[in-house]
């Protein structure tokens, strides 16, 4: 259950340096670029942690789908980009796919 839990905290911590990379406008402004660096690193850090136990392609689906949602979101609230009916079904078709290899795939390990 360990390996979940840096996943999610590599999912969480690249959408917090994604998100910031926006702000740091090129890397001309310091303290988000600070939080993209340290972002990335924790990233990655615990994602090369989680693939220890779960297999790549199931990680980085889950990594990129989530990941992918989430800044989607984080977008709309702090940057006012909209979506539009076509962009908001490929998002749910994402979530669905994470949730139909999480639930019925004998590849992820619970």
């Amino acid at each position: 259950m360990t390996y979940w839990v840096y996943l999610v905290i590599a999912i969480v911590a690249e959408v917090i340096a994604t998100t910031a990379l926006k702000s740091s406008d090129g890397f001309s402004r310091l303290l988000p670029s600070i939080v993209v660096v340290a972002g990335y690193s924790v990233a990655f850090y615990c994602l090369a942690l989680a693939l220890r136990t779960i297999p790549v392609g199931v990680a980085y689906a889950i990594w990129s789908g989530v990941g992918v949602v989430m800044v989607t979101i984080l977008a709309w609230v702090f940057f006012g980009q909209r979506l539009d009916l076509p962009a908001i079904a490929g998002m749910g078709l994402i979530i669905a796919g994470v949730v139909v290899m999480n639930v019925f795939s004998q590849t992820v390990s619970h």
